[in-house]
């Protein structure tokens, strides 16, 4: 029997813990994973009860799997479905960019989200983790400073029980509550996604993630976004779309609407279904956030907008800030400033560059005529393979500090470009 077999009342409820972790999704449970390996008392709580549904396009990019081998979970998600890159189509053109060899395994998958995040948060518990959900964090006890104390928490039969905690690590996703009530802020101004996704069945058996760049709504209006197909295997698939959007450029669509239109356009293509468990969700991108740590806690994953702006992906970036934010506990135990400015440091130094020139180039997109000028000149055009098979990269998260090649250098020049005309850092 797995933990998310059992009730929550059943499993013993600590009063105190080394480490807090609010949020069982892929970020929190992969935190908890790593603090319990570093044998630290780990809590992992999540308000919903297991197995549970997300909003998400279930895709798992190489820099994902590279995470999930650090956990030794690589093998068992690659074993549900692999795919080996992306196909990009619109204006007038198609191109096919496999997952290039290099920093990170060159292979991918998609799993839906009640599947993936139980298989995570049950190696969470297999590391030594107790793991309860159904149980939200509805306050945040402060101690000295902008330290906490301890939270409390609302156990499946309505009582509350309050743990003591050394370290709090939130990861309750993009409207993240416990963030707010330790201040943080999502900045709208800044470049934002709103989605919507959809499960559909499916005849075509394929290896490739499809992004449709030219995505258009049912007056021929083309939006700021993207339309996506990932095979889940089995005969099905996650579709949805996304549209770019800013407090000055609000999104002008019914994501969910669109979606349906969507689908028709390639209901023939694919042999689908009609769409099913559809949802929506707005995305805060690009670190777009402020307040992110004190001295023993801080926002990871979503709740941070560890987000990319161009491609709205997030589950590796999640992962990877678990895996950093566990490493940076153990680094600074004992240092009275903590996380408090090192956390937001570590953000910017390892994604801010990246982030930044990513939200202004997304920004850009939110204007109506950019995209009609710019797509058939791209991707329609003689020399769109070389131009798109870098941008694909770039929507794989697949450059790293590492990397020496000429796509790789030039997006660190933008980068630091970008971030020094910003009049707000990430993470500020």
């Amino acid at each position: 029997m797995t933990m998310t077999d059992q009730s929550p009342i059943s499993r013993p409820i600590p009063s105190s813990a080394d480490v807090v972790v609010v949020g069982a999704g892929p970020t929190g449970a992969a935190a908890a994973a790593h603090a319990a390996s570093r044998g630290l008392d780990v809590l992992l709580l999540d308000a919903q009860t297991f197995p549970r549904d997300k909003t998400c396009g279930d895709g798992l990019t190489p820099r994902a799997i590279a995470e999930l081998e650090r956990l030794g979970l690589a093998d068992p998600v690659l074993a549900r479905t692999r795919n080996r890159g992306l196909k990009l189509h619109g204006f007038g053109g198609s191109i096919t960019a496999p997952w290039p060899k290099g920093s990170f395994p060159a292979a991918g998958s998609a799993v839906p989200r009640t599947v993936f995040d139980a298989m995570v948060a049950d190696h969470a518990v297999a590391c030594g983790a107790t793991f309860l959900d159904g149980c939200p964090v509805t306050s945040v006890e402060r101690g000295p400073g902008r330290a906490v104390a301890a939270v409390s928490v609302r156990l499946g039969d309505g009582t509350a029980q309050r743990v003591a905690c050394r370290w709090l690590l939130v990861a309750d996703g993009v409207r993240s509550p416990v963030g707010k009530q330790l201040g943080r802020t999502w900045h709208r101004d800044s470049v934002f996604g709103v989605a919507a996704r959809s499960y559909c069945t499916t005849t075509c058996e394929e290896e490739w993630i499809h992004s449709h760049l030219e995505l258009r709504d049912e007056d021929g209006a083309v939006q700021p976004g993207y339309g996506w197909i990932f095979p889940l295997g089995e005969g099905r698939v996650n579709l949805g779309c996304g549209a770019l959007a800013t407090s000055a450029r609000p999104a002008k669509v019914n994501v969910k609407k669109l979606l349906h239109h969507y689908a028709g356009q390639v209901r023939d293509e694919w042999g689908l279904g009609e769409p099913e468990s559809v949802t929506s969700a707005l995305l805060p991108m690009g670190g777009a956030v402020s307040h992110v740590a004190g001295p023993n806690w801080a926002l990871l994953g979503d709740a941070a907008a560890l987000v990319n702006p161009l491609n709205g992906e997030g589950i590796d970036y999640g992962m990877e800030s678990a895996r950093l934010a566990v490493d940076l506990i153990c680094a600074v135990a004992g240092d009275p400033d903590g996380l408090a400015h090192s956390w937001p440091a570590l953000l910017r130094e390892h994604y801010g560059e990246a982030f930044s020139l990513a939200r202004r180039l997304a920004s850009g997109l939110t204007m109506p005529w950019l995209l009609p000028a710019g797509g058939p000149v791209t991707l329609g055009a003689p020399w769109g393979n070389a131009v798109m098979g870098a941008a694909a990269r770039l929507m794989g998260n697949l450059i790293t500090p590492e990397d020496r090649d000429l796509t790789a250098r030039m997006w660190r020049t933008a980068g630091k470009a970008s971030l020094a005309l910003d009049t707000r850092e990430p993470w500020s």
